[in-house]
């Protein structure tokens, strides 16, 4: 027998949809994909850090199939104990948010994606291992997967909600909340990190020791733009090298952390092998860090490192928001010489310097230099974003404005 939802529960999705469709929103880059993957694929999968615009952004494009939040304790009860008789009341397909929650759906979306060709579902979460587990698992070749971040600097940009100053964007940060409902970071952050810590890290693993996670957190945002040294951070937190490891899976697995890791080349073997590790978001870090404003930015002792974090995040939510998969590495070699980010592109990589100075310097092309010769590239080829206002050619390579990343071929 079918299985039907209350009617307050059909009232409850209703109001969501109706709510997030006339939420006022800053428009996303991803929209655009997420229309083209929408007539190509039965389902489309998006994940995320969690308030990172998920559910105010599909509810912006999919204004003909009920939002469900499985979230919400009711609805997640009715989806667990008839899972078939549940997705009966979605004839036409549906946004199912937090869908992790309940992975027993997935094979019964499957069925029904593979006998209607009309039907659509869109998989909504922000535990990205969970999802994609589940999806290699019982979706593939049916799911479309894709990636929303905070907003962009050129979401903002489009908007004019950047300001003059790098420093008050990497205070602030990029999560929608603090520009859509007007929160400051000061508030906005540490109750987002409580949240976490409390709901989303009990879920993926039953943590007994919140206080040493939150203090693991903590050192790893005072390592941001370092390369990981597994022993060192596991000495400092107090924990074992294999436990430091699961943490930073979860961090990861949350949309927390990333790593960039080496470039390896043939033309130099004695190069660092391990990964760096960057934030998501650097008002995130700043928060964790104590900064309590942009001008404590301005004067912090790893300033370089912030906007390093600041400018590779923007280049990696370019793509992904985008549906694209980036290659970004770095490159040092064991007497720290180093490329702060090498783009793997089909011509061949193309070799980056990032720098937190407003002025322009030559010096700043001294690694890029060095790493030429033994790459043979081009002096056209080699790249410093920095802090400054203007961008310009020179005969040492290309200084490029980090207000101007997306006008840039980068």
């Amino acid at each position: 027998m079918a299985f039907t939802i209350s009617g307050q529960i059909i009232i409850r999705i209703a109001y969501l949809s109706i709510f997030y469709y006339f939420y006022s929103m800053i428009p996303r880059e991803s929209a655009v994909i997420i229309g083209k993957l929408r007539k190509q694929f039965p389902v489309i999968t998006l994940t995320g850090p969690r308030q990172s615009g998920k559910t105010t952004l599909l509810r912006s494009i999919y204004h003909d199939i009920p939002y469900v939040s499985l979230e919400d304790i009711d609805v997640r009860s009715a989806a667990l104990n008839d899972p078939r008789g549940f997705l009966t009341n979605f004839p036409d397909g549906a946004v199912l948010d937090e869908i992790q929650r309940t992975p027993e759906l997935f094979s019964y979306i499957q069925g029904l994606v593979d006998k209607n060709k009309r039907i659509h579902f869109v998989l909504s979460g922000s535990q990205n291992f969970l999802l994609l587990e589940n999806i290699s698992q019982t979706l593939a070749g049916r799911a479309a997967i894709l990636k929303l971040l905070p907003f962009s600097i050129s979401e903002l940009q489009n908007e004019k909600l950047v300001t003059v100053s790098y420093e008050q964007l990497i205070f602030t940060g990029m999560y929608p909340g603090i520009y859509d409902r007007d929160i400051s970071p000061e508030y906005f952050y540490p109750s987002y990190i409580s949240t976490y810590i409390e709901r989303d890290v009990r879920q993926i693993k039953n943590i007994e020791n919140l206080n040493s996670f939150s203090n693991f957190l903590r050192l790893c945002a005072g390592r941001t733009g370092q390369v990981v040294n597994m022993n060192s951070l596991a000495t400092d937190a107090g924990i074992s090298p294999n436990t430091a490891r699961s943490w930073l899976s979860i961090l990861e697995a949350s949309f927390i952390i990333y790593f960039l890791q080496p470039y390896y080349e043939n033309f130099n073997k004695r190069i660092t092998k391990s990964p760096k590790l960057y934030f998501y978001d650097t008002g995130l870090v700043c928060s964790l860090l104590g900064i309590r404003s942009a001008d404590q930015v301005r004067t912090f002792h790893s300033k370089g490192a912030l906007f390093e974090n600041l400018i590779i995040t923007d280049l990696i939510k370019r793509r992904l928001h985008k549906g694209e998969n980036p290659k970004f590495y770095y490159w040092q070699n064991k007497t720290r010489q180093e490329v702060d980010l090498i783009i793997d592109k089909p011509d061949g990589p193309v070799p980056f310097e990032i720098k937190s100075g407003m002025t322009m310097n030559d010096n700043y092309f001294t690694n890029l230099k060095y790493w030429q010769k033994l790459s043979g590239e081009k002096p056209g080829k080699l790249n410093v974003i920095y802090g400054g206002d203007t961008s310009l050619r020179t005969s040492s390579g290309n200084f490029i404005t980090w207000k101007e990343l997306y006008g840039k071929d980068i």
